[in-house]
């Protein structure tokens, strides 16, 4: 890959004295999450927009201001330390964005493409003082092509203006609030993931959806480009180390079924990926060619041999367990400090022995997922709770109170759940869309997942974990805490315990606050955590006996005023002994997968 490095005055350094972790140490603000951001879809050449902006904090409904407040560390959130600004935003005002970028000159006569990975939550792009365009939607990326507004020569000026409401709004926020306690945590505002731009062709791939059909060896290949009227044609060809196992030819737009013979499959225990290639072909000749990759691997329900709904994968029975993870940091907030530090959540989970995480009321950057797929992990996707509707409200059986939304909350939520759809749609490590926690929002729940189950028929629907239970989806979902229980259970769909655990344990140096901190149950030392832990997961493996397929346990990490990780807040220490959880997680999954 080749990435052109972006000049700046290092003049950057972590606002306040919260926590940190180890990776924050090693930032250069020069080179600031260089990575390419979005695997799926790979150019070989891009120029990295983060690093230093100017920024502006004003009331909102103000024009530009001729002088900013100072300098901002994109892509970290302006409430957080790694920002070097760590100021809060209400929703009575707005934060602006300021730089220059120069183009090189290799990319003369080439359509220039500006990218955004997140931008909480709506975002007004200005170049060259011209407004070329807008997005709503805090968790999911954007782009516009910006080529006719480009000066000839010299600096491109690039403004971004955002308005964020926080829990104040009817859009989807997660855990976010302006005024954190308990389980709620600092809001994020503003750009939190890498800006760039890159040179494409005039007509050039847009999207790629890839979803395997293991049972007849092929993927179904969805290529979208800028030009959905044109007559060029897409070829996608998949190989498996250099080698072509299957190619085709079609039109953008089309489904194109590409064979794959005796296909490896991709599993936790496996994680094989093929290498995927997309060219457009324009009167004979590729104008544009991008880099990808997929998998092989199926996820399903069926009746075990006692009558029992389980899930499987790649036609066999299969466990899912894992942790709750909020994917937050106490340097970046929503923002990791480095792509190695993204990884290492995925990398230390699954060294525990786990082989699922749920990524709970939060989306994380595409590379998250791509870490997923390459260290092999099963992910069950929240939707992010929205319209201030983060309580409790009752959960009954085939009842309980929905929420009455507004019509434009509505429409952001099923606008914003099918972008973080597309977002993961060719992601294999992703199985299960959970569109609800708890009845925090939750609304035509039965519309709502014929909606997601139609939209991909490829992977299960968990209706509402732990909420408003009805009769619809795939997956039946219980909350419990403490401890492990089935204290209800549906034959027809698959039982699963989508939260339980909570064992808290402070450490002094690696806390958020000074402040009450908390857990569902708190101990004193490691060995007390850890020897709780077994006991729970003891008792969970005569649960799966009786009929669970899945279970969640709160939570990766602590978070702010949250100490009930299994990893403080700032990844230096595990708070358990992880070979005692390892052996007492996998006898757990062992209870269905060892009978594969």
């Amino acid at each position: 890959m080749l990435a052109f490095a972006v000049c700046v005055q290092a003049q950057w350094k972590p606002a306040g004295d919260k926590l940190k972790t180890a990776w924050a140490e090693k930032i250069d603000p020069a080179k600031v999450l260089p990575e390419y951001p979005r695997p799926l879809l790979e150019r070989p050449l891009w120029l990295n927009l983060n690093g230093e902006w100017e920024y502006a904090i004003l009331d909102r409904g103000r024009v530009e201001p001729e002088t900013f407040d100072g300098r901002i560390l994109v892509p970290f959130p302006v409430e957080s330390s790694l920002s070097g600004v760590q100021k809060s935003v209400t929703e009575k005002q707005e934060l602006w964005y300021k730089r220059t970028f120069a183009l090189p000159s290799a990319w003369k006569g080439r359509h220039v493409k500006l990218n955004f990975g997140a931008v909480d939550w709506h975002a007004d792009v200005f170049v060259n003082d011209i407004l070329v365009g807008s997005h709503q939607g805090g968790y999911t990326p954007f782009s516009f092509d910006v080529t006719p507004f480009l000066t000839a020569s010299g600096p491109q000026k690039l403004v971004v203006r955002v308005w964020d409401p926080t829990d104040r709004g009817p859009q989807a926020a997660g855990k976010q609030t302006l005024n954190p306690e308990s389980i709620w945590y600092t809001a994020v505002t503003g750009i939190w993931q890498t800006v760039w731009i890159e040179p494409v062709a005039a007509n050039h791939v847009t999207a790629i959806r890839s979803i395997p059909d293991i049972d007849n060896q092929l993927v179904a290949v969805t290529v979208e480009t800028s030009d959905p009227q044109s007559r060029d044609v897409v070829e996608v060809r998949i190989t498996d180390n250099g080698t072509t196992v299957g190619s085709a030819k079609g039109l953008a737009g089309k489904t194109l079924r590409v064979p794959v013979k005796n296909p490896k499959l991709w599993s936790p225990e496996s994680p094989v990926l093929y290498s995927m290639t997309v060219d457009v072909i324009h009167a004979g000749n590729v104008v544009d060619k991008v880099a990808s990759y997929t998998a092989m691997r199926k996820i399903s329900v069926a009746r075990d041999a006692e009558g029992i709904m389980r899930m499987q994968l790649n036609n066999k029975d299969y466990f899912h367990y894992g942790p709750l993870d909020q994917g937050w940091w106490p340097d970046g907030l929503y923002t990791a400090p480095a792509d190695e530090a993204l990884a290492y959540d995925i990398v230390k989970t699954k060294a525990l022995g786990f082989n699922m995480i749920r990524k709970h009321v939060k989306v994380e950057p595409a590379r998250w997922y791509y870490h997923c797929d390459r260290e092999g992990i099963l992910v069950w996707q929240d939707m992010p709770s929205g319209d201030r509707g983060n309580q409790w409200e009752p959960r009954v059986y085939g009842g309980g109170t929905d929420r009455a939304r507004t019509a434009e909350s509505v429409e952001y939520y099923h606008r914003e759940w099918k972008e973080i759809m597309d977002l993961c749609i060719s992601n294999p490590s992703v199985v299960v869309w959970v569109p609800f926690n708890e009845g925090w929002g939750q609304f035509d729940t039965e519309q709502v997942v014929a909606g997601t189950k139609a939209y991909d028929p490829s992977r299960l629907v968990n209706p509402a974990s732990g909420g408003n239970h009805r009769a619809c989806g795939d997956i039946f979902d219980l909350h419990n805490y403490p401890g492990p229980s089935m204290y209800l259970f549906d034959p027809q769909r698959v039982n699963v315990l989508g939260e339980y655990g909570g064992i808290g344990l402070a450490m002094e140096g690696h806390l958020w606050w000074d402040k009450r901190n908390w857990g569902y149950v708190q101990f004193k030392s490691r060995d007390e955590v850890t020897a709780e832990y077994v006991k729970y997961a003891r008792e969970l493996q005569q649960l799966v006996k009786r009929g669970f397929s899945a279970a969640v346990y709160t939570q990766t990490t602590d978070v702010e005023g949250e100490v009930n990780g299994l990893m403080t807040y700032d990844r230096k220490e595990v708070k358990v002994h992880e070979a005692a959880v390892r052996d007492a997680n996998r006898a757990v999954t062992g209870e269905v997968n060892d009978e594969r």
